[in-house]
């Protein structure tokens, strides 16, 4: 009885939530969710989501990454018209070449949330033509792996000698120190794994759902899949260290690797499975993690100091945080993403004074860290650490994940909290409102609109346009 009265009274207070509202029973991670919101919503202007205060909207990896972690769903008109923004006449990914294969997993991601059939064809049609190029231009067939920086770090303090050239200490810009353009990156050889895999999973997709496409699709879904998996072993042989469970920074010009941790592709490698589970495991516990997450590059280079902190060395980027919680909580290692989580909601709110900077020091200090000789300004509102704090809370607290069919449900919870929910989220023509009641990992039952579902899925409904009110009993049993 007490239960039923309890889903009662969340489906009625339902009906007049604001839209996109976390009520956990946390304060800090409430505001940070309602800053994280109002941050993607600032920052879209005309129809396309931009990096931020003191940023504009040109760079294809913040828009994907921004479409991936969040806007796909919450924004799908803008998303859409962001993704196509970053391309050159919807034909090819554009702008910086090394990363941005990234933009394939934004534009399959926003497939699954808004079951656009016309948007996977043309978005397989132009990550194919990408892929291509970048096969002809950047990979090294000689070790198996794509040349070029990492994921994000366009400026030079990202990177130790032989990378960055001393003689060119005041110029930021990656590329325009010589030695960078044949090294191999951690981060950016398995972005180039997950598009490859997404490549044969859009493939598999439009074959197995009847989406008119080319004779040879199902051809070409084999196709990525071998690709996926030489590279997998390329990655597994050249950064991964079995002896200390480790993965290299980068191979550099001279083929030295390098022995630094680098946060985003350390967080992309526990997102795959190019290592085992067990390996997983033990690269999360082998990782170094400040006290208020972990940092961009650990440790610092020779250059920099904990006094001068290196711009995308020995500093916080919230981002690279969500992906790194985000890989934690697949993994189920729940402490770690907790902590994650709310250091991401207290840099925000506290140490940010309500503002998801783009970098902090490890101390907790917004700042733009040292490059080039100089302190750079800290840049506020940064719409990819917003929508990174929103996937954490959708994908892994609530567990949405995301299929042709609909979604299924995998939820975490918050541990001090009996009852969660979260309100306005549009999914394919419907609103869906989901409460978490208990604790555990399992779900002992599920409710959509007052039925029992047996399955914790939902599918995309007959009838769009209509409110779902779904509550999801958690336990820490086995059912």
């Amino acid at each position: 009885m007490k239960k039923f009265l309890l889903i009662c009274s969340l489906f009625f207070a339902f009906a007049s939530s604001p839209a996109q509202t976390l009520s956990s029973g946390n304060k800090l991670l409430d505001d940070a969710f309602r800053l994280a919101v109002w941050t993607l919503d600032t920052n879209t202007h005309n129809g396309i989501i931009h990096a931020g205060a003191g940023y504009g909207g040109e760079w294809t990896r913040d828009c994907a990454i921004n479409c991936w972690n969040a806007a796909s769903l919450l924004r799908p008109h803008d998303a859409q018209s962001s993704l196509w923004s970053v391309t050159i006449d919807s034909l090819r990914i554009g702008h910086q070449y090394w990363d941005k294969i990234i933009w394939v997993m934004a534009a399959y991601n926003h497939w699954l949330t808004n079951f656009d059939s016309a948007m996977l064809r043309k978005a397989y049609a132009c990550g194919v033509t990408t892929i291509n190029e970048l096969i002809n231009d950047c990979f090294d067939s000689q070790e198996g792996l794509f040349m070029g920086p990492a994921v994000f770090q366009d400026g030079i303090a990202g990177y130790d000698q032989p990378v960055f050239d001393p003689a060119k200490w005041d110029d930021s810009f990656v590329l325009h120190h010589p030695n960078s353009r044949s090294i191999k990156c951690l981060s950016t050889n398995i972005a180039y794994y997950m598009a490859l895999c997404t490549l044969s999973q859009m493939a598999l997709d439009m074959f197995n759902l009847g989406i008119p496409v080319p004779d040879n699709i199902y051809l070409q879904h084999a196709l990525w899949s071998r690709k996926a998996a030489s590279l997998a072993g390329a990655i597994r042989s050249h950064f991964f260290q079995p002896d200390s469970c480790k993965l290299y920074y980068l191979i550099d010009h001279l083929g030295t690797p390098h022995q630094y941790q680098e946060g985003l592709g350390l967080a992309l490698a526990l997102m795959t499975d190019i290592f085992t589970s067990h390996e997983r495991l033990r690269l999360i516990q082998n990782a170094y993690v400040s006290p208020l997450g972990i940092p961009c590059v650990y440790p610092s280079f020779p250059r920099y100091s904990d006094l001068k902190p290196g711009r995308h060395n020995m500093m916080i980027w919230p981002h690279v945080n969500s992906f790194f919680a985000h890989g934690c909580a697949m993994n189920n290692c729940y402490e770690r993403f907790y902590s994650e989580l709310y250091n991401m909601a207290n840099l925000a709110i506290n140490h940010g004074n309500s503002n998801f900077y783009e970098i902090y020091t490890l101390q907790g200090q917004p700042s733009g860290g040292y490059q080039c000789g100089a302190l750079w300004d800290p840049k506020p509102h940064q719409t990819w650490c917003a929508t990174g704090f929103i996937n954490l809370i959708v994908r892994d607290v609530f567990g949405l994940q995301f299929t042709p069919e609909g979604i299924s449900f995998y939820p975490i919870g918050i541990p001090d909290s009996e009852v969660c929910s979260i309100s306005g989220l549009p999914f394919r023509n419907t609103t869906l409102n989901i409460t978490l009641i208990g604790h555990g990992k399992y779900i002992r039952s599920t409710t959509i609109n007052g039925v029992e579902d047996d399955y914790a899925h939902f599918e995309y409904p007959d009838n769009p346009d209509s409110l779902y009110n779904i509550i999801i009993e958690l336990t820490s049993t086995p059912q």
